[in-house]
């Protein structure tokens, strides 16, 4: 059984930082691609920022320059620097990972933290 379990959220001034953390456990072989998604209220959830196993990045148009991701292979971990907060980057913040956890591969969600940003 594999878990995600997301830390760091919370409340925030407007062009503050927060910082996420999204640890994997279980029975894992690999981890493959991890990602950031969000969903405002009365909105779709959306995808904020990716990587790949080998560290490549990539980011919405709304977060580039602003968030960035990073990973921990060593302790199944994935982050999210989020600096120049905007109101509208208010949201739940989800975790998502690509996982082989022997048996098969499959995505796998966190729980989701809030984030609130006040003008």
């Amino acid at each position: 059984q594999v878990q995600l379990v997301e830390s760091g959220g919370g409340l925030v001034q407007a062009g503050g930082s927060l910082r996420l953390s999204c640890a994997a456990s279980g029975s894992i072989f690999r981890i493959n691609a991890m990602g950031w998604y969000r969903q405002a209220p009365g909105k779709q959830r959306e995808w904020v920022a990716g990587i790949t196993s080998g560290g490549n990045t990539a980011y919405a148009d709304s977060v580039k320059g602003r968030f960035t991701i990073s990973r921990d292979n060593a302790k199944n971990t994935v982050y999210l620097q989020m600096n120049s907060l905007k109101p509208e980057d208010t949201a739940v913040y989800y975790c998502n990972a690509n996982i082989n956890n022997y048996y098969s591969t499959d995505d796998y969600w966190a729980q989701g933290t809030q984030v609130t940003v006040s003008s």
